[in-house]
């Protein structure tokens, strides 16, 4: 079957008929569009980029174009490929095109994402690569799975060549068109000189299986139309248009796909908007966008910049972010709405006074307390850069009642390495726990089998006793042998070790440090090369961080087992929080921006690892956060933030700077970074004065002055590291806590009493003899 019986122009509307609808004028899907969405949607012949801004109407713009190409004749439902990433964006164009004809929409085959379509194109021409109709899709566990196998066969460490870090290579490798043949130059030599080797036989593998992954289904395509002329001319004579969606999300094997699909007839119409490209990370190439034009000579250009969304002061706001970008085609948002509250600026201390702030303004907004008219907790969207940034939030959330929603993921407490690490630290408290020892006693992995665990558990049901006992029982008695013996004496003598502390009352912080260095918990990240390691890394220095606010780890995990049981909230209305990932093609009457400091935001990963590129997505990231907001966006930043173990005062983000003072209202308070009205940050937020005043300020030189080191760090950040110099008795100032007595010395921890916060044991390096150092 070729599925080209049908002539594909039967049946397609004559000249003659077209004049008589012609005749009976415009139809009534037309009278709704501005004049920017009338001229995307008449231009039917030719390619047409219709560049979209946020907000701007492109998907009623988008089906209604198709519904045009229907309703005029020029293609018959079949002959429409229309593509988009999603399945829900498919699902709500199918169904608005049938509402502006009147009707369901039938025979609309070739509407869908790129990887649904690809799959049915490549079951009719499978042979061709060698493959058969009825292959199976790999999920990523079996593709892994399959690729150590390969690995290991190779004799190489899989530990030290994961084989997830090299499912992630080739997948960059597909997501870019190359076949095994095709990865040259210096890129054979990556995953140990054997990256392209290993590929080929993974390709092999998955032949012999009659099976491909989702990289596959656009690869195989590709290479089908590359290599059978005939193939691809029948499909262009099926597809007479052809739609995109998003398309500066495009990856490479997508372009040359589309670009083999409509060289012919070029009837190509994209939409998609290059300022909200922030998908670099995965594939998506924002070039794809740019030279649109000079890939289809004489196209037309559509720039849908009214905006249905927003107020002016967001837009502009917006809009003088983005210029910063040179790599644009350009374009300026406006609205006919006028008024509303301009783009809300405020610094705090630290994240936790963030987020109580945030907390306390949501509430005043959801009671109506601030003058307006109240908004549901459904309004509300906290966007984070980093997903550990979610965890401040929703601690406090938990704290005070406030229902909240985490999209796109797993609320903190629920993350594997969050309950991993938890399981650690519960066994260190309660070293009876079996769910927890269940958990962890192979993870990371320590050579400990199926027919292991289960002699661990026959010898604890046997004795009846705690399975840890069992495991301490079954190691003496030799019932154990192999690598996983040596392994399970070591895990059964630290649980031990790590109990012995917390009943001598060590200090918990550093301790749980040591429970995941120890464990091997954190190394086993750090050598994980997949994408979601980082994070997860970021993720367990967030739990850390919040031991300070417990004097014992037994506190915190009562806490936690707390607020988590306690969190089944009555009804829907719940705020949510999310990345600014996540939030791309949603919207809220309410949106709230933590964490714009240098380092944080803008990603001082992403900007290490791509330089000016890197920079350039993350200001678009900022672009799209702001444009989620409909009538209310604040922007926060915090003066100081525990980053990776110590607190360090941070730096506004160099996206503040870049926000018109017109359309800016600053909140910040009295004596941090000029707020307050006294100069500096708040007299001018278009200016770089913010980091003078603060390395210039009173504060900062009295620091110096007393021996603290202040050093400048890469990320823009400032480390303070202090020897200890003080005495009992001598008063302190703390940023966190506020002002109290030295009461003890201890190394250089310092125990204090503070005057509202209660005895706390603090590093010397975090307390100053003076006031408020900036």
């Amino acid at each position: 079957m070729n599925g080209f019986d049908d002539d594909p122009y039967e049946g397609a509307m004559s000249l003659s008929a077209r004049a008589m609808m012609a005749a009976r004028g415009a139809p009534e899907y037309l009278d709704g569009l501005n004049p920017a969405q009338r001229e995307a949607v008449e231009a039917l012949n030719g390619p047409v980029l219709m560049l979209a801004g946020a907000g701007t109407g492109k998907t009623k713009a988008l089906t209604t174009r198709i519904a045009h190409l229907i309703h005029t004749g020029a293609a018959r439902p079949h002959e429409i490929l229309a593509v988009t990433f999603t399945n829900k964006a498919a699902r709500e164009m199918k169904e608005r095109v049938g509402v502006l004809l009147g009707g369901a929409i039938e025979g609309m085959p070739w509407m869908g994402t790129f990887h649904s379509v690809c799959v049915k194109l490549l079951r009719r021409h499978a042979e061709l690569v060698g493959l058969k109709s009825n292959f199976t899709i790999l999920d990523t566990d079996d593709q892994v799975r399959l690729l150590k196998q390969l690995v290991i066969a190779a004799n190489m460490d899989e530990k030290r060549w994961p084989a997830r870090q090299l499912a992630g290579l080739i997948d960059g490798w597909k997501n870019r068109a190359l076949t095994p043949e095709r990865v040259t130059g210096g890129e054979t030599a990556a995953f140990n000189n054997k990256g392209s080797e290993l590929y080929a036989a993974y390709q092999e593998r998955l032949r012999t299986l009659n099976a491909v992954d989702f990289g596959d289904l656009l690869l195989h395509m590709v290479t089908i139309f590359q290599k059978h002329p005939d193939v691809l001319e029948n499909y262009q004579r099926l597809f007479r248009y052809i739609l995109v969606d998003e398309y500066q999300d495009t990856n490479v094997a997508q372009y040359l796909w589309l670009r083999l699909l409509a060289q012919a007839h070029k009837n190509v119409c994209c939409v998609g908007d290059d300022d909200q490209s922030i998908y670099g990370w995965r594939g998506a190439e924002v070039g794809n966008i740019l030279r649109f034009e000079r890939d289809f000579p004489g196209a037309v250009v559509v720039r849908l910049e009214q905006n249905y969304r927003s107020t002016e002061h967001i837009l502009a706001a917006a809009s003088r972010l983005i210029s910063g970008n040179s790599d644009r085609l350009g374009k300026t948002l406006w609205t006919e709405a006028s008024g509303g509250e301009k783009v809300r600026l405020i610094g705090h201390w630290d994240g936790e006074e963030e987020a109580r702030w945030i907390g306390e303004e949501i509430e005043a907004m959801n009671r109506g307390t601030r003058g307006l008219d109240p908004y549901r907790l459904n309004d509300v969207a906290i966007l984070v850069r980093a997903s550990h940034q979610m965890r401040a939030f929703e601690d406090r959330f938990l704290s005070i009642g406030l229902p909240y929603r985490v999209i796109g993921g797993p609320r903190f407490y629920e993350r594997l390495e969050i309950r991993d690490a938890m399981a650690y630290f519960r066994l260190a408290v309660s070293p009876d726990d079996d769910l927890a020892f269940e958990r962890i006693i192979n993870t990371p992995r320590r050579g400990l089998g199926d027919k292991a665990l289960q002699t661990v558990q026959r010898r604890a049901r046997e004795g009846d006793m705690p399975l840890l006992m069992g495991a301490q029982a079954a190691v003496a008695e030799g019932l154990l042998s192999g690598k996983g013996l040596g392994q399970l004496r070591l895990l059964v003598e630290m649980i031990g070790r790590w109990h012995g502390d917390v009943l001598a009352g060590a200090d918990h912080i550093r301790l749980a440090e040591t429970i995941l260095e120890e464990s091997g918990y954190t190394t086993m990240w750090l050598n994980d090369k997949t994408p979601e390691a980082p994070g997860r890394l970021e993720n367990l220095k967030e739990l850390v961080k919040a031991l300070e606010q417990f004097e014992n780890l037994q506190g915190f995990l009562e806490h936690v087992a707390l607020i988590m049981d306690n969190d089944s909230q009555e009804g829907d209305d719940k705020v949510s929080i999310m990345t600014l990932h996540g939030a791309k093609g949603l919207e809220f009457p309410v949106v709230f921006l933590p964490g714009w400091e240098d380092g944080l935001f803008p990603s001082q990963r992403s900007m290490d690892e791509t330089g000016l590129k890197g920079l350039e997505e993350e200001r678009r990231l900022g672009y799209v956060g702001i444009t989620r907001a409909e009538e209310i966006c604040t922007i926060s930043f915090a003066g100081n933030r525990r980053v990776y173990g110590q607190w360090q005062s941070q730096l506004p983000s160099r996206f503040i700077d870049e926000l018109p003072a017109n359309h800016v209202e600053v909140l910040t308070p009295p004596g941090l970074y000029g707020g307050g009205g006294g100069g500096g940050y708040s007299a001018s937020v278009e200016t770089r004065a913010t980091k003078a005043d603060v390395y210039n300020s009173p504060g900062w030189k009295r620091l110096q002055s007393q021996g603290t080191r202040a050093g400048a760090r890469p990320r823009g950040a400032v480390t303070l590291e202090a020897e200890v110099n003080f005495s009992i008795g001598e008063r302190v100032f703390h940023q966190k806590f506020g002002y109290g007595e030295v009461m003890g010395v201890e190394a250089d921890t310092l125990v204090v009493e503070f005057d509202k916060a209660g005895t706390k044991h603090v590093k010397a390096g975090f307390v100053t003899t003076d006031s408020v150092p900036f």
